[in-house]
């Protein structure tokens, strides 16, 4: 190691040590790195010692005045230093070349000697110039007089042979035509034109050129009539070789091009119009008068058979629609395969005719491109119209919402073959007005989506109408057709839900799934192989406003704006909508306020990744409406409810005789079903609502099962009011009574909870019972009745109620006005009262 270690030190000295003595060498022959002599100002000083203008005399006088003795020693130890080194490294280099210098020495040597072999040659060489330049003098001067005429001779033949030409030109061209070389004739004839106009003075001449314009003529006349009428090939139609070999043709023979502009555009667009009546035919497949006849009457047996109405509905009869053969998918290929393809290769032919060709000529100076390509222009845009309009009404046959791939692929594929038209003519209207057609799609898509959800939503309502409508095992019970897979289709009774929370649960969970399978659909408009969708409208517009807004938001809306109307007054929309129905709907609303809004509006920003540049509707908004819909809902509900229980109170009161009524031996029927029917609803709401807060129930009501007062406070509340010879006017002591108790407010807005719900029916039947007592006048038994009534009553009301104190004051406003309008006012006792309540 140590070995190694050394010998590596060797070696670095020796490289150091020549890199040394290389730039030394370098320095004092003023060289760069490499090799070559730098190009900058030459040092003047004499006192620089490197540099070409030293002088020693100056330099030993400078040392001698500036440095002292021993500076002075040190520079000569220095200087002899390095003369030393500079020899040594001169001797070194000399000897490590030595061998360059010996090859060196003899290269020159063979040089001296084969320089000298050269210069012999070389005057040999010259001296045989010399030799043939004589020679080659004297042959020339030999030759002279025969030169003269070859070329005179050669300038002859050329010349007759031109003539020849000329004079065969006519049968020539006679040929040409019979074989049908048109190309050939024309090219001939431009080959002879300028000559024959040259010389056309000359008799013979003239000649030659009559003829040849005749046949000329008669070939353009060939030509246009080929042009005019072409010749169709086995796919029915011209190939455009042939017609832009016309063309050109044409052009060489001085026709006016504007003229075959318009003829090559109308023939190109009789193939076109073909291409379009096509497309046309696929759009308007109407079945014939005996195919419908036969068609309505297979379909009027088979319902006959079936016996049901369903199976003639307009969703199986497909033969009364006009509907196309083929697919959208089908329909947008045929027509790019046909006519785009068709119209490029007119656009492309066209261009290199009249627009991209080397006009020459006379033409050059009649502006042939400008006027050609306005004509182009003019000509694509009519057609493409006629075909945007042809696909805008394939499109709008596409009403199904159930498969949205094909259309999107149709569209697709519609819009790629466009961009071919738009790179074929820079600045054409064409790809924009695609590229409209697309977004118009996509919004009308988004429009039948929108129809479709409110669609199944009424019809998802109609079938939780049914299903309220049916019988029932219980009061909790409830089957349901509603809730389909599929847009528009009801679930089978098997898989019905059979009471309000799972009638609720699966109407909104059959709405959500509808709303998710619709985004799906309509997300494949913003798939990232779809070319349009890279279009700033699909990236923006469509995703906030097209789906967030019209589609999302509207449906949002509508199921609001829907469940509002059915709050509406009896007689109206309102007037038949079952109570369970506003109960459910108030339910779903509220839901949507606290939760489904908000998911369904996350879910559509994060699968559309919607870029929100227009203002967009905030989710607290959508929210509020859900909550106010839902309100009104509950509101009715409860009106609903209250007028239906207030309804069988006013009957009861107006339909019977308070004055000779006889002495109550039981509670009133009526009683017993408002007690029913109360706890019913109690039951019904307990499904969809909590139960809510209640104030905290008096020592009085807790003491017996189906007793709210004991019999000494009902004897006290009652007997200064009741008896006759009580001090004071019953009025005055009601109207004392009513200064100091809460004002009730009956139909005032309910809270989101089932005590809530149920007082606020409780205060409208028991207003409702007051008022109609009010209009009443009573005997000593009728209002002994409306004690036992009001007793039973208050045995069970008041464990519905938030505050019991409420049905308690309503009662006793009941039972207190019935002895204001006694003629003989003799209360029952307490204690008989409840004997008969509770055999009741």
């Amino acid at each position: 190691m140590d070995g190694e270690a050394d010998g590596s030190v060797t070696v670095s000295e020796d490289s150091g040590r020549r890199r040394r003595v290389h730039g030394m060498l370098k320095l004092y022959y003023g060289l760069n790195e490499e090799g070559k002599t730098p190009e900058q100002q030459e040092s003047l000083d004499p006192c620089d010692i490197n540099g070409p203008h030293f002088d020693p005399e100056l330099y030993l006088n400078k040392l001698r005045r500036e440095c002292s003795l021993a500076e002075l020693m040190d520079q000569e130890t220095c200087m002899v230093k390095q003369i030393r080194s500079l020899d040594s490294d001169m001797q070194t280099l000399v000897y490590e070349n030595y061998n360059k210098f010996i090859s060196a020495t003899d290269t020159i040597r063979k040089m001296k000697n084969d320089f000298k072999k050269m210069e012999d040659e070389m005057d040999c060489l010259s001296a045989n110039m010399a030799a043939i330049t004589d020679f080659s003098a004297r042959i020339s001067g030999t030759l002279q007089d025969q030169h003269t005429q070859i070329t005179k001779l050669s300038g002859v033949h050329t010349l007759l042979r031109k003539l020849q030409f000329l004079f065969e030109l006519p049968a020539r061209l006679n040929k040409c035509l019979e074989l049908q070389a048109y190309a050939q004739a024309v090219s001939s004839h431009r080959r002879a034109r300028c000559v024959l106009q040259q010389y056309s003075h000359l008799p013979s001449f003239k000649g030659i050129q009559d003829d040849c314009h005749a046949i000329m003529d008669k070939l353009a006349q060939e030509l246009r009539q080929k042009f005019s009428k072409p010749q169709k090939n086995k796919d029915g139609g011209t190939s455009a070789k042939d017609l832009s070999e016309c063309v050109e043709l044409l052009l060489q023979l001085d026709e006016p091009a504007e003229e075959l502009c318009d003829k090559f555009l109308s023939h190109a667009r009789s193939r076109l119009e073909s291409d379009l009546q096509g497309l046309e035919a696929e759009i308007r497949p109407y079945p014939s008068t005996s195919t419908l006849k036969d068609a309505s009457a297979r379909r009027l047996s088979s319902a006959a058979a079936v016996g049901s109405p369903t199976d003639c509905s307009p969703k199986t009869s497909s033969l009364l629609s006009p509907s196309s053969n083929t697919d959208i998918l089908e329909f947008i290929d045929r027509g790019c395969n046909e006519f785009v393809s068709s119209l490029c290769l007119v656009i492309t032919s066209y261009q290199e005719l009249f627009i991209n060709h080397a006009q020459t000529g006379e033409l050059a100076s009649k502006n042939i491109p400008q006027m050609a390509n306005g004509k182009l222009h003019a000509f694509v845009d009519d057609l493409a119209a006629r075909y945007f309009s042809l696909v805008e009404r394939r499109i709008q046959e596409e009403k199904g919402v159930g498969d949205n791939s094909l259309l999107v692929r149709a569209l697709d594929r519609f819009h790629r073959r466009l961009q071919a038209v738009a790179k074929l003519l820079p600045g054409s209207a064409v790809p924009n007005q695609g590229t409209e057609i697309v977004v118009r799609a996509a919004t009308e898509r988004v429009k039948q989506y929108l129809c479709a959800l409110q669609s199944f939503y009424m019809d998802s309502l109609t079938d939780v109408r049914q299903a309220l409508a049916a019988p029932r095992l219980s009061v909790a019970g409830a089957s349901v057709a509603g809730g389909g897979a599929h847009l528009g289709g009801p679930a089978s009774g098997r898989d019905a839900p059979t009471s309000l929370p799972e009638l609720l649960s699966s109407l909104s969970a059959s709405i959500l799934n509808q709303i998710k399978s619709v985004l799906a659909s309509v997300h494949l408009f913003t798939a990232k192989d779809i070319t349009f969708s890279n279009k700033p409208y699909f990236k923006g517009e469509f995703c906030s406003q097209g789906v967030r807004e019209s589609l999302v938001v509207s449906f949002i809306k509508f199921v609001c704006q829907s469940s509002r109307q059915f709050c509406e007054s009896a007689g109206d929309k309102g007037g038949s909508t079952p109570p369970a129905l506003l109960l459910l709907l108030s339910r779903l609303c509220l839901d949507y306020e606290t939760s489904t809004i908000s998911y369904i509006l996350t879910l559509t920003d994060e699968q559309f990744l919607a870029q929100h540049h227009s203002p967009v509707t905030p989710v607290t908004s959508l929210c509020a409406e859900a909550r106010e819909a839902a309100q009104k809902l509950l509101n009715h509900y409860v009106k609903v409810q209250g007028l239906i229980i207030s309804q069988m109170l006013r009957k009861s009161v107006e339909t019977r005789d308070w004055v000779n009524t006889i002495e109550p031996r039981n509670v009133r029927a009526v009683m017993k079903r408002v007690v029913e029917d109360t706890t019913s609803i109690d039951v019904q709401v307990g499904l969809l609502y909590e139960e809510g807060v209640r104030k905290a129930h008096s020592s009085d009501s807790s003491k017996r099962t189906f007793s709210v007062y004991s019999s000494s406070r009902q004897q006290a509340r009652y007997a200064a009011s009741y008896t006759p010879s009580a001090p004071m006017d019953t009025n005055l002591l009601s109207n004392i009574h009513k200064l100091f108790s809460e004002r009730i407010d009956i139909f005032s807005s309910v809270e989101f909870n089932k005590v809530s719900v149920m007082t606020g029916i409780i205060k409208i039947s028991l207003k409702t019972f007051l008022e109609c007592v009010r209009l009443r006048t009573f005997g000593r038994y009728g209002l002994q009745q409306i004690q036992v009534d009001c007793h039973y009553l208050q045995m069970y009301l008041w464990r519905f109620v938030s505050d019991e104190n409420l049905v308690h004051f309503l009662l006793d406003e009941i039972v207190g006005s019935s002895a204001h309008r006694c003629l003989d006012p003799a209360p029952m006792e307490q204690s008989v009262i409840e004997v008969i309540c509770e055999r009741g």
